[in-house]
């Protein structure tokens, strides 16, 4: 994650409040064009999520106004314009005030949700807001951008915006200081949220913590605990996952649920989603790769009624004439191939069988 940047200098102040007044002219271009309203916002959204280049990064990273910090050798990981820009808004908050304004009066806009995450993920939980209806229409809005903006990298199964992430999980979820600063509704809606993406960020050392940080629901009797919530997130999330490299990632991720104490409905239910995996065809239409991740997952996770289980599978793939050619052949490569790695473990000791004498 990019560290924050330190206290800004003349020469890196006068370079961002160039791009904030960038960024201006483009909302406003925006609000007076709605027929290029969409495309306006959807460039700017792409701006903001650049990766500042070399140039840029020598403005932002300057401690005096001809020296170059040492500092910058030392960031880890992209730093991008909305890591630059939502620092400064924290530090000088009046500097984001006519880019919020403008945000405000296009709500209904695609990508406006998404700016706003970019630009103020940290300001949010920073300033003093004292108009409760004003603190909850900027926090559903959030919200609604994370999602949006995390739906992004799955979409693309690339991980641009991890930082943004790990600032909303670290930061925010098991920071009560911040978390308590947005209504407890939304502080319900992070949580599901953050309960969706978290196998994708590859953040599961931090699931025991963030299951005790868990608000409150009003309906906990009846789904369960924080784990029982967590994993019912988590079985709607993998119904959802169209891109087969996510969705492999998911299923190798999962059987970190091993030991989770759920209710039975709770359990079932992701089963349930695990076994619509294991069957080719309709509605799913797995690959292969998913349907055997699907079935290692499956038995890792449930192994009571393993066999019968796949003897049910086997029974209903005999059902459809069409899939036998190509299990076949599956199966065929599989012997093979346990043949030949068998034979190949079996010289390779008896090669260390004969060396060891000679060698001694």
């Amino acid at each position: 994650m990019p560290p924050e940047q330190g206290p800004p200098t003349p020469r890196s102040s006068a370079y961002i409040n160039a791009l904030t007044q960038e960024i201006q002219k483009k909302l406003q271009r925006a609000l007076s064009s709605p027929s290029q309203r969409r495309n306006i916002l959807q460039e700017l959204f792409a701006d903001i999520a650049l990766e500042v280049d070399d140039r840029a990064r020598e403005r932002i990273l300057s401690t005096e106004e001809d020296v170059i910090s040492p500092a910058e050798d030392d960031i880890n990981g992209p730093l991008c314009f909305y890591d630059v820009l939502a620092d400064y808004y924290v530090r000088v908050p009046e500097s984001g005030r006519p880019i919020l304004d403008l945000i405000v009066q296009l709500w209904s806009q695609s990508f406006a949700s998404h700016i706003f995450f970019l630009l103020f993920h940290k300001w949010l939980f920073e300033v003093q807001l004292d108009n409760a209806d004003v603190l909850l229409r900027y926090s559903s809005a959030l919200v609604q951008g994370a999602t949006n903006v995390f739906w992004i990298d799955i979409q693309t199964n690339a991980r641009r915006f991890q930082s943004l992430f790990w600032y909303l999980l670290e930061e925010v979820a098991m920071e009560p200081r911040r978390l308590n600063k947005i209504p407890l509704q939304v502080q319900r809606d992070l949580y599901l949220l953050l309960a969706r993406f978290i196998f994708f960020y590859n953040s599961v050392d931090k699931l025991e913590s963030f299951l005790k940080h868990c608000p409150a629901f009003p309906n906990a009797f009846l789904v369960g605990g924080p784990a029982d919530i967590f994993v019912i997130e988590l079985a709607d999330q993998l119904q959802k996952l169209k891109v087969e490299p996510v969705l492999l990632h998911y299923l190798s991720q999962i059987k970190v649920l091993q030991g989770m104490e759920l209710r039975m409905t709770t359990s079932t239910r992701l089963k349930t989603s695990l076994y619509s995996f294991t069957s080719p065809g309709g509605p799913m239409y797995p690959t292969r790769a998913v349907r055997h991740a699907a079935w290692d997952a499956l038995d890792f996770l449930f192994p009571v009624g393993r066999y019968p289980r796949h003897l049910i599978s086997l029974f209903f793939r005999l059902l459809y004439p069409w899939y036998w050619p190509s299990s076949c052949w599956n199966f065929v490569i599989s012997c093979i191939k346990a043949v030949f790695y068998s034979l190949m473990r079996m010289l390779f000791s008896r090669w260390e069988e004969v060396r060891a004498p000679k060698r001694s």
